[in-house]
């Protein structure tokens, strides 16, 4: 659960991930469940010091506004219990924490919770926020523990997408809803491929300037090019006991928010 907890425990990860040459292709990398789990565990271990800077320069500086609006269509308010999923460094938890909620940020990477924790003092004072390592496939929570389950860039990160989105509405009580803010995979081939091919060479560029490795970011486009897309994510909620499941076009559609009610 953990990221880079234990000496050899890193070694054997990292030969998975890059063998013995220290490097493996990314379409390698998001070949199966298993070699994404352990890439993406160990990517956002790399990049967690720099998570801020990135998500504000691969959004054009909207990435604040959009969380904002993800936490306002929430109506949450004092009393709310939430989860907030992949939290990152925890823009969201904390923004849902201001609005009274009683709010718990979820990641699987380690350093991204302790970077998340060392916020709270310029963020919420009290307890009303607490963080946790831990796997969205396979939830520490009792069923029916939540009113509100939210995400920002969790949903396409993960290995497999069905078996999150059923501990998502598991540990959701009825009436719950969940919202999820993430990149969109165009259905448009040619907006596609040129929002892509952009994403490819910003994130490449960015990759070799922070971490003298291109793939760091290429990632993302390597993610949304695997990712089912906005209209289908939204399916699939139903299909896991969401009565309404909707998405709003965020940047033309580049990005979207999810939100849906569990049945």
């Amino acid at each position: 659960m953990h990221a880079a907890f234990d000496h050899d425990a890193r070694d054997d990860r990292d030969r998975v991930i890059h063998g013995s040459s220290g490097r493996t292709p990314l379409p390698a990398a998001l070949a199966s469940p298993e070699s994404k789990r352990h890439y993406v565990r160990r990517l956002f271990h790399t990049i967690a010091g720099r998570y801020d800077l990135i998500t504000v320069l691969l959004s054009f500086g909207r990435d604040a506004a959009w969380k904002r609006r993800l936490v306002a269509m929430s109506g949450a308010k004092g009393g709310t219990r939430a989860l907030d999923l992949a939290s990152g460094t925890g823009d969201i938890t904390y923004a849902l924490a201001e609005r009274g909620v009683d709010a718990i940020g979820l990641d699987v990477t380690e350093r991204m919770i302790r970077l998340a924790t060392e916020k709270r003092v310029d963020r919420v004072k009290g307890d009303r926020v607490a963080f946790l390592v831990g796997d969205m496939m396979a939830l520490p929570f009792a069923d029916s523990s939540f009113d509100l389950v939210t995400t920002g860039y969790g949903i396409r990160n993960v290995p497999e997408l069905n078996p999150a989105l059923g501990e998502i509405a598991r540990v959701l009580r009825p009436g719950g809803v969940f919202l999820s803010l993430d990149f969109n995979r165009p259905q448009n081939a040619l907006v596609r491929s040129v929002y892509v091919t952009y994403l490819y060479l910003v994130g490449g560029a960015l990759g070799w300037a922070l971490h003298r490795d291109p793939d760091t970011y290429r990632y993302i486009p390597a993610t949304i090019l695997r990712y089912p897309g906005a209209p289908r994510v939204a399916a699939l909620l139903r299909e896991h006991g969401f009565s309404s499941a909707e998405w709003m076009p965020v940047l033309g559609g580049l990005m979207a928010i999810h939100r849906a009610r569990k049945a």
